[in-house]
């Protein structure tokens, strides 16, 4: 760690505290809405911290769900300060009590005909919960705090994070349940870590696009001028002719791969494009680092 490092600040503006706490609000209230509504309801089996409290419950009805999910989270917290920073660690605290204070006072009954329908709303909502809450400083605590440092010491998405704990969890208690519920429970499961990764990345995907044309220093210029995004130019060699050719790279948003596209077409129809996904971009302007 730098010496000369200045701490990360607690809160940067106001306008910028005033969104992180309207997210973590907004993101607790969906997910208890879908925990009271839903999967209480229907004996759904969820996972992660959540449904750690949901399985305590089930034999202490007398406590409610949210309590217990504080106080499991509380050992937590320390991983929180410890490996992602102290901001990360106050706005985790305040999602904590945000969604145990939800789930102890929200309860709105969801009816649907359909089982199937039941799961699928349920991760929706659990999973736009979740994603809405990452998308402040902090989290809901529990398996948000595992994700967060997985995301941050080696590139693993949230997504995939949230469907391995809870299906472990789900294996482990699979004996209390009906062989039903931990059905429908995996289609919760499935579409809210689905859910997560969607609203966490959003448009802000990131595009590596790989260019080759006779044409390449036009399209070069366009790049820079109409996109305002850098090329590299690679040197290559063509493995049947070994003619050599010029390769641009770029790197573009989600937003801007449209307008690329179409400016290639317009220079050179025969141009050779190969577009993949970036899992993380490092870079002052073009980049999608984690903020918390």
């Amino acid at each position: 760690m730098n010496p000369n490092k200045r701490p990360q600040p607690l809160f940067t503006t106001p306008k910028r505290l005033f969104l992180d706490l309207l997210y973590i609000s907004v993101g607790c209230i969906l997910c208890a809405v879908a925990i009271n509504g839903i999967l209480i309801p229907h004996q759904f089996v969820t996972g992660g911290i959540t449904g750690l409290a949901m399985l305590i419950h089930k034999f202490i009805p007398s406590v409610n769900a949210g309590w217990i999910y504080f106080f499991i989270n509380l050992p937590l917290f320390s991983l929180a300060w410890m490996a992602v920073g102290r901001r990360f660690f106050f706005y985790s605290i305040i999602g904590a009590v945000c969604l145990t204070l939800s789930m102890a006072y929200i309860h709105i009954p969801i009816v649907l005909e359909d089982k199937i329908l039941d799961a699928l709303l349920a991760g929706l909502l659990v999973g736009a919960g979740a994603g809405i809450t990452l998308k402040s400083s902090g989290s809901q605590g529990g398996v948000d705090i595992l994700s967060i440092m997985l995301l941050k010491r080696f590139s693993i998405s949230i997504g995939n994070t949230v469907l391995c704990v809870n299906i472990t969890l789900l294996l482990m208690v699979t004996f209390l349940y009906s062989l039903d519920s931990v059905l429908y429970t995996l289609i919760v499961l499935f579409v809210s870590s689905k859910i997560v990764s969607l609203v966490v990345t959003g448009l802000s995907q990131r595009k590596a696009v790989f260019i080759i044309s006779s044409h390449w220093e036009h399209i070069s210029k366009e790049i820079l001028k109409d996109i305002r995004r850098g090329v590299t130019i690679l040197e290559g060699e063509g493995g049947y002719t070994h003619k050599k050719e010029q390769i641009l790279y770029t790197v573009v948003n989600f937003r801007e791969i449209g307008q690329l596209k179409r400016l290639i077409q317009q220079i050179d129809e025969d141009a050779f494009v190969v577009i993949s996904d970036t899992l993380e971009v490092m870079n002052y302007s073009i980049g999608n680092q984690p903020h918390w």
